[in-house]
């Protein structure tokens, strides 16, 4: 009988003990302080990555992951690039000056100097194809770097000999390194940056290349008086090798899936956990993966509507620009009589309107961002957020000459500027590959527009050739804003369940 009484007394408290955990666990429960929505969306993210690539960072805080780097490295990362770009957008325009000197020395006519000016526009156009498929295999930075090699190489021969095929060639080729820069520096910042600190990320890397349009004919015009019209190719050489240095020594690599796949390798001895099948061997069957990444770009553009707007968009904004960089110095020497030093200086106006567009533009693009992230009612950001900054550069665009020629810029970069945004908040993993689809278009009428300048403004005159420009972007582009706000999201739904790769369906 002790004995029952004694295992009833026992089962009792153990009950009692029972009930009193489910009782403390479920006040727990209610008294439990609710997880951030911060937390919650860095957690699901790194399981998303667990789940994509077959690993993931340690925690939300993991150093390795590139939104935790210190800023000084972000930011420093972000110069070296913006320096990248810098080379880039000057020796688009720097032999602006001096056309009429090569065309003299080379023996051609001025629809063949716009050739050789315009020719580096079609190695930007499709080089991207190319870096964005090795970039998104084997990582940036040695793209980067081997890229910036090609252009040195290819620049420094452009003028020798005073060859018109030579020259015409290297230009192409030049393109071709340098289309790196454009194609790379907005990924590697969104490597880096959340979506909320984009508009600050595309701040610092575009804060020196805004100022090319303007130092490019400058530096070309004062060479150009000063020496001789080749040193304006051999400068851009020794100021690119620097920068490649600097980048050989300071960038590290960004790109998480080659970052994971590292993770993954150095941790596999360690781990009997199977490793993503998603190619983590970057080397296996090395160029049948390439060419199959370099046909994404394509697949992005036949597939996606959204890009095919935004590359419409750009294509035009681009196209525009480049005319004017192209005539802009032609103009004051021909119908001003100014020399190729003096003409070069009006270019400070397009790089004012720039350098403003980049460095506010970026800061209210994300002010306007969080503003309405908060105000919707999932607390979540939508690339559709990025609409309203873009609006004031495409009013503002149709404007040109000195002050116009700012006010111009301003919209032209402000208008590219958040449209930028605007894509790699979609296309996160595959930012590259959606940059050269959308710039194709861009640096085939960057080619294809400086060519006819001379025969419209012939036919027009200046007034009336630019004011037709301006009537083609209004008709086609002020409904873009509108478009993008009401439907964005239903576009980019569109060939989104499609597989970015040769046969997804």
């Amino acid at each position: 009988m002790a004995s029952k009484e004694k295992k009833d007394s026992l089962h009792a408290t153990d009950n009692t003990t029972t009930t009193l955990a489910v009782v403390a666990d479920h006040n727990a429960e209610e008294t439990a302080a609710p997880v951030p929505d911060s937390e919650a969306q860095a957690r699901a993210r790194l399981e998303k990555l667990n789940n994509d690539y077959g690993a993931t960072w340690d925690s939300p805080d993991d150093p390795h992951d590139p939104y935790n780097w210190p800023s000084f490295r972000k930011v420093g990362i972000g110069v070296i690039f913006s320096f990248g770009q810098l080379v880039t957008l000057m020796s688009a325009s720097m032999i602006a000056a001096a056309l009429g000197d090569i065309e003299r020395d080379l023996g051609v006519d001025a629809s063949t100097g716009q050739i050789i000016f315009s020719t580096y526009f079609l190695g930007l156009a499709f080089g991207p194809f190319l870096v964005a498929a090795w970039a998104e295999m084997s990582g940036r930075k040695q793209v980067w770097l081997f890229a910036n090699a090609w252009f040195i190489l290819w620049n420094a021969v452009c003028p020798v000999g005073h060859s018109k095929g030579l020259m015409i060639v290297g230009r192409l080729m030049t393109g071709f390194g340098a289309s790196a820069g454009v194609t790379l520096t907005g990924p590697v910042m969104a490597d880096m940056y959340r979506e909320a600190d984009r508009g600050k990320s595309l701040a610092i890397a575009s804060f020196l290349p805004y100022l090319g349009p303007a130092l490019g004919p400058i530096v070309g015009g004062l060479v150009t008086h000063s020496v001789d019209w080749p040193w304006v190719f051999w400068i851009m050489c020794i100021f690119n090798a620097a920068i490649t240095m600097l980048g050989l020594a300071f960038i590290r690599e960004s790109y998480i899936p080659v970052l994971l796949w590292r993770k993954a390798q150095t941790t596999k001895s360690n781990s009997t956990a199977p490793v993503s099948s998603r190619s983590w061997s970057i080397w296996q069957g090395f160029f049948s993966r390439l060419s199959g990444n370099m046909a994404r770009p394509v697949l992005l553009l036949v597939r996606r509507p959204i890009i095919q707007v935004i590359a419409i968009l750009l294509a035009l904004n681009f196209g525009i620009y480049s005319f004017l960089l192209s005539t802009f110095a032609t103009l004051y020497i021909d119908r001003y009589g100014q020399s190729e030093s003096i003409s070069s200086l009006h270019y400070i106006a397009i790089s004012i309107g720039s350098s403003v567009s980049a460095q506010a533009g970026g800061r209210i693009m994300d002010a306007i961002y969080r503003r309405l992230r908060d105000r919707s009612p999932d607390k979540q950001g939508r690339p559709e957020f990025r609409v309203p900054w873009m609006v004031p550069g495409v009013v503002l665009l149709p404007v040109v000459v000195d002050v116009g020629a700012a006010i111009f810029a301003l919209g032209c970069f402000v208008s590219s500027q958040s449209l930028m945004a605007y894509q790699l908040d979609e296309f996160a993993e595959y930012g590259a590959s959606a940059n050269a689809a959308t710039r194709v278009l861009s640096y085939i009428l960057g080619f294809a527009f400086p060519i006819f300048a001379p025969q419209l403004y012939d036919r027009l005159g200046y007034g009336w050739g630019n004011s037709l420009l301006a009537f083609v972007w209004i008709v086609l582009v002020f409904p873009v804003p509108a478009i993008l706000w009401l439907w964005g999201d239903k576009l980019r739904a569109l060939g989104r369940a499609r597989k970015e790769t040769p046969g997804g369906q």
